[in-house]
């Protein structure tokens, strides 16, 4: 099948990527935090744009975002592309939009080829990627796999607002959630910036995940006794922040030998050290450290976790405290990326001349919960020196553009596979 008549029109997407991009706060760009009225000025922004890409636009019961392009067999079901464009605070112009751009490009291109597929095709914004103020990440794509629960629904944010509460301000209807869950999606693209440097530094153009970490947060806080930093003897302190200490280099140590081992792909952080009293002369009597363990694998990602709590204990002994608490505050899953789709997306890329390489994602995306309701594939393309979550990250036009020609393409293929017996 040649598709060499299929377009993408790179300064279409340059231009509403940077269009999206000045609707942020001036004084911390670029910030679009879910739920505030910057978030909702970018939805509005959206809206538009998929009108005017004659696209059928409406918000589900948990406040996604979709502009809908029919097929011509209704009996098909859908092709869902998409990301999301909520940011952390301070972040970047890419991390999430440039996938929504790129899928919103898909049907554009479609659209001024005059090209109908057979399957229907939906662009997505997924509500609240990012870690969101109510102390939660993919909020929209947890309700569309069924696993946005009750009990999530009453976190609370600021102002003490609950989280149901904020998802029927933007739109939502927290009544009807269980009819945002899909049972119709054929199978799920995502665009995203890498967030890393093996593209870049490999001159690649696209990278096609193998699949998304699974992560895990463990909190851990040791008791000790304060004591006067001068006058209590080093044999007798019972000091919770050596015990501390003592964990947080375990935990990156141990991170590195699995990775070293051969156990795919590893990553941890230390990214919470909070001591008290946190006076310069009084050793300290508590302290409390949040680490965030990623893995490919999730039986390795259970083994480390275990580890961490058992070394937990035995560092609690040594140092003479006591292990007070050990709690998951969250745990993700590994997502495998569908191995069809990533065969489609490596033999679009290659026809149309992009090289590309398979890579896991260390960060959580929204293809993480929707492959459990569909197949679900990714493709990556280089940012600079891997930079993200910043308001420097950058991903050159023509790097989007090439991964939004291999989605194109895969989508293409997708569309046109035999029907399953």
């Amino acid at each position: 099948m040649s598709s060499r008549g299929f377009g993408i029109d790179e300064s279409r997407i340059w231009s509403d990527l940077m269009g999206l991009a000045e609707i942020t706060d001036p004084a911390r760009p670029y910030t679009r935090r879910s739920f505030t009225p910057l978030f909702q000025a970018g939805r509005d922004w959206l809206r538009g744009r998929f009108a005017e890409a004659g696209l059928a636009v409406r918000l589900d019961p948990a406040a996604n975002l979709f502009g809908r392009l029919a097929g011509t067999d209704p009996t098909l079901p859908t092709i869902l592309l998409g990301s999301h464009t909520d940011s952390v605070p301070s972040g970047g112009r890419f991390d999430g939009p440039a996938g929504v751009i790129a899928a919103l490009e898909v049907v554009r291109t479609l659209q001024d080829d005059g090209r109908r597929l057979r399957h229907p095709v939906e662009v997505v914004d997924c509500l609240a990627e990012e870690p969101s103020d109510y102390g939660l990440s993919c909020v929209g794509s947890r309700a569309m796999a069924g696993l946005l629960t009750s009990e999530m629904l009453d976190y609370k944010g600021p102002g003490g607002e609950r989280l149901g509460d904020a998802i029927d301000r933007v739109g939502g209807d927290t009544t009807r959630l269980a009819e945002a869950k899909r049972s119709d999606v054929a199978a799920f693209l995502e665009l995203h910036i890498e967030q890393g440097v093996v593209l870049e530094r490999s001159r690649t153009d696209i990278g096609i995940v193998t699949g998304i970490v699974g992560i895990v947060r463990l909190e851990i806080v040791f008791e000790g006794e304060a004591a006067h930093a001068g006058t209590m003897p080093m044999a007798m302190r019972r000091d919770a922040g050596v015990a501390a200490a003592r964990l947080v280099t375990f935990v990156s140590e141990r991170a590195r030998a699995l990775a070293d081992a051969g156990r795919g792909y590893v990553v941890a952080t230390t990214g919470v050290v909070e001591l008290a009293p946190n006076a310069i002369n009084v050793v300290p009597q508590s302290a409390r450290i949040v680490v965030d363990a990623r893995a490919e694998n999730g039986a390795v990602l259970d083994a480390f976790v275990a580890e961490i709590e058992a070394a937990s204990l035995r560092i609690a002994d040594e140092t003479n405290t006591v292990r007070e608490r050990c709690a998951v505050l969250s745990r993700a899953t590994p997502a495998a990326c569908d191995p069809a789709l990533r065969a489609l997306l490596a033999e679009g890329a290659a026809a149309r001349g992009l090289t590309s390489l398979s890579l896991p994602s260390g960060a959580g995306h929204d293809a993480a919960f929707l492959s459990r309701i569909a197949p679900a594939a990714m493709v990556f393309v280089p940012c600079r020196e891997g930079r993200s979550h910043a308001p420097d990250e950058w991903a050159e036009p023509g790097a989007i553009a090439a991964g939004t020609v291999a989605m194109l393409e895969a989508v293409l293929r997708f569309d046109a596979r035999p029907p399953k017996d």
